[in-house]
């Protein structure tokens, strides 16, 4: 086994990508959604978002924790906790195609979400290298 991925039977699988992938989570996520949960507001007026309606953005914010917790065992069992890699990676792929993309494309694209579109695309990005589709993806595991 290198350090840089083994294989499973004839499937390339990237674990120090899966485990940096966790990590971005773990900082990325598990941060904002923290900051969210216990200072909504101010989190809203430094990031320079409008006001949200607290039960739903609150499912958000919950869910970024989740991830966030999951990703902690996913750096300990990388392979095992795939599946986690492969969810945050889907939500964010549906977000840019079903809501970034389209306000852009008519011009209606507010400021704020620019960064958040970023910090997507470089997830994105990262989850193209780290997740082993071909494994998750097989018949018979």
């Amino acid at each position: 086994m290198n350090n840089m991925y083994a294989e499973t039977r004839e499937f390339r699988i990237r674990y120090n990508w899966m485990k940096f992938m966790y990590a971005y989570i773990i900082v990325g996520a598990g941060s904002l959604g923290v900051a969210f949960l216990l200072a909504p507001n101010t989190t809203l007026n430094l990031l320079g978002y409008p006001a949200q309606e607290p039960l739903w953005a609150g499912v958000g914010y919950s869910v970024f924790v989740a991830f966030a917790i999951l990703s902690i065992f996913g750096l300990r069992s990388p392979l095992k906790f795939a599946p986690v890699l492969l969810l945050s990676f889907t939500y964010k792929v549906i977000w840019l195609i079903a809501i970034f993309i389209p306000l852009l494309v008519k011009g209606q694209l507010p400021s704020y979400a620019w960064l958040t579109g970023l910090v997507f695309v470089t997830y994105v990005a990262g989850h193209l290298i780290a997740i082993p589709f071909r494994y998750l993806l097989a018949k018979g595991q």
